[in-house]
Order: C-alpha cells, then sequence, then structure tokens
C-alpha cells in the first residue's frame, strides 16, 4: 500500500514539475523579474530552469531513475529558491503583485515540505523502507 503511495505521489510530482518546466517555456517573462539579476539574461535561466525541471520531473516517474532524480530535484529546489528569495528581499512583484513576508514564509515553508516529500517518494534518508515492508 505504501509503495503504491510513492508510485503515484512519483507519478503526480513528476507530471506536475513537466507540466511547470514547459510553462517556463510559454511564459519566459512571467518568470524573468525574480531572476537575481547578477546572472544576468534572465531568458536564458527561465529556460534552463524550464529543462532541469522537465527532465527531473520525467526522470522521477520512472521508478529505475527515481533516487538519482530526487537528489537532482531536492538540490535543484534549493537552488531555485533563491529567485523566490530575491523576490521576497528585494520586494520584487511577480505579475504586478507583491507579496507580503507572511506570503514568503509559506512559500519557503512550501518548499521545504516539497523537499521533504520528493525524500518520501525516492526513499532517501530516513523515509527508506525494509525489504520487508515492500
Amino acid at each position: 500500500m505504501l509503495l503504491r503511495a510513492r508510485h503515484l505521489s512519483a507519478w503526480a510530482l513528476g507530471v506536475a514539475f513537466v507540466w511547470i518546466g514547459v510553462d517556463h517555456f510559454f511564459r519566459t517573462t512571467w518568470y524573468e523579474p525574480i531572476v537575481p539579476e547578477i546572472l544576468g539574461r534572465p531568458d536564458v535561466w527561465v529556460y534552463l530552469s524550464g529543462v532541469a525541471e522537465i527532465l527531473f520531473g520525467a526522470s522521477l516517474i520512472s521508478t529505475r531513475h527515481r533516487q538519482p532524480a530526487a537528489k537532482f530535484g531536492i538540490v535543484m529546489l534549493v537552488v531555485l529558491y533563491w529567485a523566490n528569495l530575491n523576490m521576497w528581499v528585494n520586494d520584487i512583484p511577480l505579475n504586478g503583485v507583491k507579496y507580503g513576508t507572511g506570503w514568503h514564509i509559506g512559500r519557503l515553508f512550501a518548499q521545504t515540505l516539497l523537499v521533504g516529500f520528493i525524500a518520501w517518494v525516492a526513499e532517501l534518508g530516513p523515509f527508506k523502507m525494509d525489504k520487508e515492508a515492500r
């Protein structure tokens, strides 16, 4: 039962990340404002993060690639949080809307939960299942 929940969760997360990654190619200008200026060329970084999210999502669906994909995805989320932190620290509006501290703290909390959920799905660290539990 638990293994099935992990497989279904991996599939749902994978599809969601592929969808979000593809969205980076169709709504590039929506993501560009939060790319840290120091990186330059926000369009390039939006495309690269879109590719990373597509690769992560597609790989997470595969049981064969799930654990390395999850490790990559966790690192990716930590790195990509820089854009969210940039948005928070520099009070950058997204689609004309500025978000308050509570929203940004919620976003950080959600991102942290997502990292934990990915680790659970891929049985990383403390979420590793015993062979008998399978």
